[in-house]
């Protein structure tokens, strides 16, 4: 289930809920019971190593929608 983070415009703490999608945009209240919150807009941090783009294929004719055979 994802997690949403929230801050609370009353007392300024934040705090994060699991809920479904389907109710990401509900309203949340902050653990003190205040009703002023906003949802925190988040990012997602994927592992890996950034590379160079891969270089054409030999006689591939450069790629495109379907690996540069078919499309014309």
């Amino acid at each position: 289930m994802p997690r949403y983070e929230y801050r609370c415009r009353t007392c300024g703490d934040t705090f994060e809920l699991s809920r479904p999608m389907a109710e990401s945009a509900a309203p949340a209240a902050c653990p003190a019971g205040h009703d002023d919150t906003v949802k925190l807009l988040s990012t997602v941090a994927v592992g890996g190593s950034a590379s160079a783009p891969a270089a054409p294929r030999a006689g591939g004719g450069g790629g495109g929608c379907c690996g540069g055979g078919c499309c014309g």
